[in-house]
């Protein structure tokens, strides 16, 4: 029979995700992670102790000690199960960490306990992509291409307007769309490469350099500006690098001044749960809230037909092709 601790973490098995702050290793999240989940098992109440039968020796007098012992039946708890000799039910919590994100970056962390683990690894090889958010100043060069890094050079910028931002990012997006479809090892021309485009399932097979699928200002106040990004097998610092191109593509500098994912698969920033709510009880209800959702997907793509999706990057690069046969 399972006892209340297996019962709770048999609940608490699966995928949910975790606001990581900015200044703050992944380690370190997830260590506080394991730490909150065994203290919350390991404080369950325990079952009963077990008995057995013991014969123990009933008291008698001096006068009756020559007729013999006498024993009665009793039963005993087996102290060697007690809790303070087992010592605590759960020792330690296998918690997985999916795409990582570096100390000065922040956002979306998936985080995988006991069997989700397995269920982690199946998701990275779906070729999920992930969206950020980077904010970018004119002007600055560092060595690391973040606003922390030692300066190495200083231009000006009174002569980038939001129009020649945009042409250079259109310029990245195209070039980047030409790497997508040259690493998926699809024809173009094949109808396995519409109906996997509909899907939104072209992409690079296997591990492929950093590809971005999608990239856009949403702000721009100059020396200031800020991108939406959607990429494939990034790290935050070919991030960074990324927004100190763009700078020299438009004749100026540009450092990274926050790499923040807003994104990664099917996992949001209204998924993610924040420093506060890493106790236990919340990490089952947001699995829980998890499981439900995608039970809800699985049934309406049952019941309705496949449709071409809207946020399809490539859908649109792969139909041009069909109708010229």
């Amino acid at each position: 029979m399972a006892t209340p601790a297996i019962r709770m973490f048999r609940k608490i098995e699966g995928l949910f995700c975790v606001y990581k702050p900015a200044g703050v290793h992944w380690k370190l999240v997830r260590g506080s992670i394991e730490t909150s989940l065994l203290k919350a098992l390991n404080a369950t109440p325990s079952q009963p102790l077990p008995t057995e039968v013991r014969f123990l020796a009933l008291p008698v007098s001096e006068a009756e000690a020559p007729k013999g012992l006498t024993l009665s039946a009793a039963s005993m708890p087996v102290l060697s199960k007690h809790p303070l000799v087992t010592g605590p039910e759960f020792q330690n919590i296998k918690v997985g960490v999916g795409h990582r994100l570096d100390a000065s970056s922040s956002g979306v962390l998936v985080l995988a306990v006991g069997n989700g683990n397995k269920v982690l690894n199946n998701l990275y090889n779906t070729r999920v992509t992930r969206d950020y958010t980077l904010e970018g100043e004119f002007g600055t060069a560092t060595d690391d291409f973040s606003h922390t890094g030692r300066i190495v050079e200083r231009s000006t910028y009174g002569h980038i307007t939001k129009d020649k931002l945009e042409r250079v990012l259109a310029m990245l997006q195209g070039a980047n769309q030409k790497a997508l479809l040259l690493y998926s090892n699809v024809d173009m021309r094949s109808q396995e490469a519409y109906e996997m485009a509909v899907r939104g399932l072209l992409g690079p097979d296997g591990k492929s350099l950093p590809i971005l699928t999608g990239l856009r200002c949403i702000h721009f106040e100059p020396p200031n500006f800020t991108l939406e990004v959607q990429c494939i097998n990034e790290t935050q610092k070919y991030l960074r690098k990324v927004v100190h191109e763009i700078g020299l593509e438009l004749r100026s500098t540009a450092v990274c001044r926050g790499v923040r994912r807003t994104r990664d698969g099917p996992f949001t920033l209204q998924d993610a749960l924040t420093r506060d709510h890493w106790a236990a009880s919340d990490v089952i209800q947001a699995i829980g809230k998890k499981r439900s959702s995608k039970k809800k997907s699985k049934t309406q793509t049952k019941d309705s037909p496949l449709q071409p999706s809207e946020e399809t990057t490539t859908v649109n690069q792969v139909k041009p092709v069909r109708e010229q046969q």
